[in-house]
């Protein structure tokens, strides 16, 4: 539904060189600084027909584009992981979870910091919630932490269900699954609709109550508990770069869903807020937040790519 285009987009550009160890990807390059170099891992987390690389080392683009080599320069222990690009929040948290061991036993290192885009917000939750001891801390990024109206709207709708059954679990997902060279992991367009609908977030939570969740978005969430920290950040931009057509068609469902421009065309505002809000008005669309497609953005608003180093900067000045 809301990254189509990336598949368009996979001939028009070359990646960095990245390294890979079953699922897990990492950068292969060298640090020239210590910027960013945390205590502990920084493990990344797509969403929704999300992958970790379309395409090969020399010839394909990452989900979150250009942020981890970057982090890696500037001496960060990274990787990204690749699970289901449709599922539960369960089935891909339990992938996760087996991902985070490897990671855990490549570096030596007991925790994790996670960070997570869209419907990674709540997949990165249920790590704390089976194996807290596992997390620095919580990071999300356009989070569906309080769910997506979009995909509510889609569940009521018959032929939409039926389009985004056909779409998701026989053309798209197959076809990034396929690109990325692992074609068995599960998909499930229905249970990851309802796992990011509002309906269906308000039930996992009400299951997995967190401190960094408040009871509304009147109130903050928690920041640190229980030896761990929780972060998040979003947008509310929409057509942020008229050159990026394929972006602004996606981020314009939002508004027409919600009623409102206060969301970042497929997230509402209030849903994302996790943690510390570092800042929730990003000029930023759900796309822009990883800096797809392909580094098109708003030419008002910072270099997302940055803002992933800041905050690697931000986690090594806390401890983490």
């Amino acid at each position: 539904m809301k990254k189509i285009a990336l598949l368009v987009s996979l001939g028009l550009c070359f990646g960095i060189s990245m390294s890979s160890s079953a699922n897990l990807q990492y950068p292969s390059v060298t640090a020239n600084n210590h910027y960013a170099t945390t205590r502990y891992p920084i493990v990344f987390v797509h969403g929704m027909f999300g992958f970790t690389r379309l395409g090969t080392s020399s010839f394909g683009m990452d989900y979150f584009y250009q942020v981890l080599p970057d982090l890696a320069r500037n001496g960060a222990n990274v990787f990204a992981t690749q699970l289901s690009p449709l599922e539960s929040t369960e089935v891909r948290g339990e992938q996760l979870l087996q991902q985070i061991e490897e990671v855990r036993a490549i570096t030596g290192q007991d925790k994790v910091n996670l960070i997570g885009h869209s419907h990674g917000g709540p997949t990165i939750r249920y790590i704390e919630i089976v194996k807290p001891e596992y997390v620095a801390s919580l990071t999300g990024v356009g989070g569906t932490f309080r769910g997506s109206k979009v995909a509510d709207t889609v569940l009521s709708s018959n032929p939409l269900h039926s389009v985004m059954n056909l779409v998701g679990n026989h053309i798209l997902s197959p076809t990034i699954q396929w690109a990325e060279g692992n074609s068995n992991l599960p998909i499930s367009t229905t249970r990851s609709l309802q796992s990011i609908s509002q309906a269906g977030s308000a039930e996992f939570n009400r299951k997995y109550p967190s401190a960094a969740l408040a009871a509304s978005c009147a109130q903050n969430g928690a920041g640190y508990n229980n030896g761990i920290y929780y972060y998040s950040w979003t947008g509310t931009g929409q057509i942020t770069n008229p050159l990026d057509v394929t972006d602004s068609a996606i981020a314009s469902i939002g508004p027409l869903v919600y009623l409102n421009r206060d969301n970042d065309g497929l997230v509402d505002r209030c849903s994302t807020h996790f943690g510390k809000v570092i800042r929730d008005n990003y000029n930023y669309s759900h796309l822009d937040e990883i800096n797809q497609i392909l580094g098109m953005r708003s030419i008002f608003s910072p270099d997302p790519v940055a803002l992933y180093r800041q905050h690697a900067n931000r986690l090594k000045l806390q401890g983490l």
